[in-house]
């Protein structure tokens, strides 16, 4: 863990206005965006802690039950921020936030609201869900990168009689294999497949399309697609992307954010230009668009309302008069990140590396569909049984109908 700042992690003890952000790529931004706040605001000056992804999971959500919870709380909206408004830790933003939401994409901006009202609003960079690979991997096996679902097979066949892992996967950190699984679900039964586990309805998570692609999963494991010692390998490293990098796999699928991690963690691979980036393939007869997208539109602020007076108006000064300021969004551009803005062609153009910010950004504003990650859609107290039993069904140890089974009554037990 590191910090910037001091602070006793927020509560309602005190002025001093509180935030936690994660580690990493995208976040070394905020980082510096609240470093510059302090500095012109003083008298609201933030104490920052940063935490790895799967720590700050688990901090965050003891820090808000117990009511101690930083005044900024990021979090992935979904689930977890219903959970929030139920239990009233964090407050309704609508008029504060009014004028910043109008510069913002509006599919985006709609995941913080909650029965028409705003306790969210973005923060960072949309975060789609793409599939990286390494071109050079590719030209020496002598292939195309795959589009649909039957070339995905035969490239794996092909990468493992080269020795080249076709995939890496972060099975170690778990919520990749997710990644897997909803892309597979919308791809076969489209958006509402899923859908009808957000909305609760009985027995949802045996839909046949969600079974079927748990049963493609596993043949995927089976056809050997995936490092063999892909349950041991952790996202919060980014060891997956590692893999493509240094050439011992084809392909990683990861968020938009594993790019400007490789930019700073692996320059020399990046200024070979051999990292391409794709769509999730094509399933052939399936009902989902080839357009859809799963990932997560961006994190979210919300402010607590555990919070004093004071850092509560320090929090919603910062969101309404700052966020998004103009140095804040060239700096996500420059490291390959793209915020979750409206009008963004021509910015994007002068940056040195167009290609990819034009790919995500077009990809996020011409999806029919912006599916929420599983983990983060579904009732954070089934977000345990839901990892559990998916990293079950990757290695072989239950059935994609014992996984529905599982969920299922995770499910019926709320």
């Amino acid at each position: 863990m590191s910090a910037c700042g001091g602070g006793d992690g927020g509560g309602s003890e005190g002025e001093e206005p509180t935030a936690w952000v994660l580690n990493g790529g995208v976040w070394n931004e905020v980082e510096e965006d609240f470093e510059a706040w302090n500095e012109e605001n003083p008298d609201q000056a933030f104490a920052v802690e940063s935490f790895a992804n799967d720590i700050y999971k688990d901090r965050i959500r003891q820090a808000v039950g117990s009511g101690e919870a930083p005044t900024l709380i990021v979090g992935w909206t979904g689930g977890g921020l219903l959970e929030y408004v139920e239990g009233d830790y964090v407050t309704d933003i609508t008029e504060e936030t009014e004028e910043l939401r109008g510069r913002l994409i509006e599919s985006v901006v709609a995941n913080g609201e909650v029965d028409g009202s705003t306790y969210a609003v973005p923060m960072n960079n949309v975060q789609p869900v793409v599939m990286y690979y390494n071109q050079a991997v590719f030209d020496e096996a002598g292939i195309e990168v795959p589009t649909t679902w039957e070339e995905t097979l035969e490239a794996v066949e092909v990468f493992n009689e080269q020795g080249v892992h076709p995939f890496a996967l972060a099975g170690g950190s778990n919520w990749p294999l997710l990644m897997w699984a909803s892309y597979l679900t919308d791809r076969i039964g489209g958006p509402e497949a899923f859908q009808a586990v957000v909305e609760g309805e009985e027995d949802a998570w045996s839909h046949p399309a969600i079974i079927e692609a748990l049963e493609r999963c596993q043949e995927l494991v089976e056809a050997g697609a995936f490092d063999p010692g892909f349950a041991s390998v952790v996202a919060d490293n980014n060891e997956d992307a590692h893999l493509v990098a240094d050439g011992k796999a084809a392909m990683v699928l990861q968020g938009s954010w594993v790019y400007s991690r490789l930019l700073e963690e692996s320059p020399d691979f990046m200024e070979t230009g051999n990292l391409g980036v794709t769509t999730f393939p094509e399933i052939e007869g399936g009902e989902g668009d080839p357009a859809n997208i799963v990932g997560n539109p961006a994190n979210f602020w919300s402010v607590s309302a555990n919070a004093s007076e004071g850092e509560q108006q320090a929090a919603v000064d910062y969101l309404s008069d700052w966020l998004f300021n103009d140095e804040y969004v060239d700096g996500m551009l420059e490291t390959g990140n793209i915020p979750p803005l409206t009008g963004l062609e021509e910015k994007i153009a002068e940056t040195e590396d167009p290609e990819f910010l034009n790919f995500t950004y077009e990809t996020v504003t011409e999806a029919p569909s912006f599916q929420l990650s599983w983990d983060q859609a579904v009732d954070p107290a089934q977000v345990q049984v839901l990892l559990q039993s998916l990293s079950q069904v990757f290695r072989g140890e239950i059935t994609p109908e014992e996984f529905a089974t599982n969920m299922n009554e995770a499910q019926a037990s709320e």
